[in-house]
C-alpha cells in the first residue's frame, strides 16, 4: 500500500518540476512591461553611479537600504550608501549590465527582483576588468520605485 502512495508522488514530481521551469523561463520576456521598467531603472540608476550624480542616486534608493557586498560587507542606510560612493566610486569605478544576463521577476505586493552580472572597469586603465553577479529588490511604493536591498557578490577579474 505504502508503494502505490510513493511511487504516485515520484511521478507527480517531473511534472511540477517541469511546470516551474517552464513558468521561469516565461517570467522575464525582454517586452514584459516590468522587465522594460526594470531595465529602464537599472539605467538610471547607473548612469548616475557612473557620473556621480549622487542626487538621483539618492533619491532611488530607500533610506533603511541594505547593500550586501562580498568584499566589503553589510552597509546599512541612504547615508552610509551615498558617502561611500562618493568616496569609493566617483571617478573611480564605471558599471555596465552584462548584455544578456538581466532576469527580472515580479514581486507580488512589493515590486519586482532583478539579478544579472555587472562589469566594472576603472577609466584609464583598460586592462582592469571585473564582474560580478548581482541581485537588486527593487519596491514600488505608490508608483514609486526605490532600492531597498541590493546585493553584489562573485567579483573577479574578467576572464577573456
Amino acid at each position: 500500500m505504502r508503494i502505490l502512495l510513493i511511487v504516485p508522488a515520484l511521478l507527480a514530481a517531473p511534472v511540477v518540476r517541469m511546470d516551474a521551469q517552464a513558468a521561469t523561463a516565461k517570467s522575464t520576456p525582454v517586452h514584459d512591461a516590468l522587465f522594460q521598467t526594470v531595465s529602464a531603472l537599472d539605467t538610471q540608476l547607473f548612469d548616475a553611479y557612473n557620473h556621480c550624480d549622487l542626487e538621483t542616486l539618492s533619491a532611488m534608493v530607500s533610506d533603511d537600504l541594505e547593500f550586501y557586498h562580498d568584499k566589503t560587507g553589510l552597509s546599512v542606510g541612504k547615508a552610509v550608501f551615498i558617502e561611500a560612493i562618493k568616496k569609493n566610486i566617483c571617478g573611480k569605478v564605471h558599471r555596465e549590465l552584462v548584455q544578456g544576463t538581466m532576469e527580472v521577476y515580479p514581486l507580488h505586493g512589493y515590486g519586482a527582483v532583478e539579478i544579472g552580472v555587472h562589469r566594472f572597469t576603472h577609466p584609464g586603465l583598460d586592462d582592469e576588468l571585473g564582474e560580478a553577479k548581482f541581485i537588486t529588490l527593487w519596491q514600488n511604493k505608490d508608483g514609486v520605485w526605490k532600492v531597498t536591498r541590493a546585493i553584489s557578490y562573485d567579483h573577479a577579474p574578467v576572464k577573456e
